[in-house]
């Protein structure tokens, strides 16, 4: 069943909503439960878009909420207010997802994802850390081919879009190149610590036009945190040790790439 933005939007609310706030006249108490920033994580696919699956059948769709609650609750440790798009086996529109993050106005919107390839060699030789942020043009056939893939639920189960509605135009929906290197700039810092700490294959931090991206009015990428159809890695992802470490990772990477911006504003 698809949820309607608005119903997404409240479910999201509710599971991610922080406490009451204080009454007016306690300034000094607001300000103590005032977030230090605003994150939505988005658990790719859900519902009846099951994502990739490992050699012996696990869902990206649960592995990925389940990476997405992780994440979660890291940032909170460093004081934000997360809403997920998702938390639970919901299947929510590409559109409403990055939509949820703009009428929020949150500060950044992080897409978690797991990799897949379609042959047997390829599924041997493959895997490693992807990170992409949005372009209308894919940086290489391989990045076009991952947004082919990721880009198939909507095609799938969502309204087929206006004809005229290029996919060159996904980049008006941003505002101003600023949001775009922001982007950027939240995709290496999350990439290289995600690459660092898994010990993982780096095949880069690329551009490719992700629906789930589109409409973002704050810096989004889209992580691909490994490749489930590699046994080797599908095996690793099924613990919760190496959870743990790509949690871990994506929070350094946002805290890291929300002191540069800091940084670099005054």
């Amino acid at each position: 069943m698809l949820v309607p933005l608005a119903a997404a939007l409240a479910l999201s609310l509710a599971a991610g909503a922080p406490a009451k706030a204080a009454k007016p006249g306690k300034a000094r108490a607001k300000a103590a439960t005032e977030p230090a920033f605003v994150a939505v994580i988005d658990p790719g696919h859900g519902g009846e878009a099951d994502g990739a699956r490992s050699p012996i059948g696990e869902k990206e769709k649960d592995v990925a909420l389940d990476l997405a609650l992780r994440i979660s609750r890291r940032l909170k440790a460093l004081g934000a207010k997360v809403v997920l798009t998702r938390t639970g086996d919901l299947s929510v529109p590409l559109v409403n997802r990055a939509a949820i993050a703009t009428a929020l106005r949150a500060d950044l919107f992080v897409s978690v994802h797991l990799n897949s390839m379609p042959t047997a060699e390829q599924r041997r030789r493959y895997s490693g850390i992807e990170t992409y942020f949005l372009s209308a043009d894919a940086t290489d056939s391989r990045a076009s081919a991952v947004a082919a893939r990721e880009n198939a639920d909507r095609l799938a189960g969502e309204p087929v879009p206006d004809p005229s509605d290029a996919v060159a135009g996904i980049l008006t929906s941003l505002e101003d190149a600023a949001a775009l290197q922001a982007s950027s700039r939240l995709a290496y810092a999350i990439h290289e610590r995600l690459v660092a700490s898994l010990e993982a294959e780096d095949h880069g931090v690329k551009q490719a036009p992700f629906y789930v991206l589109a409409g973002a009015r704050m810096p989004a990428v889209l992580l691909e945190v490994g490749f489930i159809s590699n046994e080797a890695e599908a095996a690793k992802l099924r613990t919760r040790a190496y959870r743990e470490k790509i949690a871990d990772a994506v929070a350094e990477g946002i805290s890291a790439f929300r002191g540069e911006t800091r940084r670099a504003s005054r």
